[in-house]
């Protein structure tokens, strides 16, 4: 494929500015342990206006225990710090804001699509091409590749056997997901249909990773229209360090086990014919 891993990665953390929105957390707890050294200290001088006998303040002990006991539950009961994305403390992109200017303006970028952003342009070097929707909950990327087959003599497809591939890659920010979609651009002849089912049906048990689905669509003309593509997701929910690493595993791993079965369908003639037309 054309895609290509980059010999220098670099870290992802480095390539922002961070926030600490941790030190509001402990200036807020600092902040109330006064207050219940005030109650006391108070509580103290009432009894001493009043002259009360020595027993009595003794009686009226527990009430300072209660409100130090009522303070230190409030703050065990306060939940995990997360940031503005739901990401945890020990998150690599925890407390980060990514954005980029557009001709619309400046747009945010959620952490997944920073992800498929550096990925792309970081390591490929690739011009940014990522369509961010209104609100930047999802984002598109869109390329080309060509796959050629092997040279040994054990593959169907040749080192001179070369297709065009499209693909897609999709986040879903609120999932947290990301999706390839790689396709044959071609249409997939009617007299063809079947064959292709079957072979499908054989190759995707041995597919270890993503499968192959016919994708039925509608053209200009208002025809339907058939094609072969590979799908493949992965989560970035609970990796806390690695997603764009995830990601060149994904589109790598894809790009190999699609090869193969598009190999693996050669063997029938027929559709051979149609992929190299």
């Amino acid at each position: 494929m054309a895609t290509k891993k980059s010999p220098a990665k670099k870290k992802v953390a480095t390539k922002a500015v961070k926030k600490a929105p941790a030190k509001k957390v402990v200036k807020k707890v600092a902040a109330k342990k006064p207050a219940t050294k005030k109650t006391a200290k108070k509580a103290v001088k009432k009894v001493a206006a009043k002259k009360v006998p020595a027993k009595k303040p003794a009686a009226k002990k527990p009430a300072t225990k209660k409100v130090a006991k009522k303070a230190a539950k409030k703050v065990a009961s306060q939940p995990s710090k997360v940031d503005q994305y739901g990401l945890e403390k020990d998150d690599e992109f925890y407390g980060l804001y990514f954005a980029k200017s557009t001709s619309k303006g400046l747009v945010e970028v959620k952490p997944c699509t920073f992800s498929l952003m550096y990925w792309w342009k970081g390591l490929l070097g690739y011009p940014d091409m990522i369509e961010i929707s209104k609100g930047s909950n999802t984002a598109m990327l869109q390329f080309e590749s060509t796959f050629g087959g092997g040279d040994s003599g054990e593959t169907e497809l040749t080192e001179q056997d070369v297709l065009d591939i499209d693909h897609i890659i999709e986040v879903d920010e609120q999932e947290m997901l990301i999706s390839l979609y790689s396709y044959v651009p071609i249409p997939v002849p009617e007299k063809l249909i079947g064959a292709l089912g079957l072979a499908i049906l054989n190759i995707n048990p041995e597919t270890r990773y993503g499968s192959l689905e016919l994708c039925s669509t509608e053209n200009e003309e208002g025809e339907t229209e058939h094609f072969l593509r590979y799908r493949a997701a992965t989560y970035l929910r609970g990796i806390k360090s690695g997603k764009v690493e995830a990601i060149e595993s994904m589109v790598t791993n894809g790009s190999e086990f699609f090869g193969l079965a598009l190999d693996a369908m050669c063997v029938n003639k027929s559709i051979k014919k149609w992929l190299l037309s």
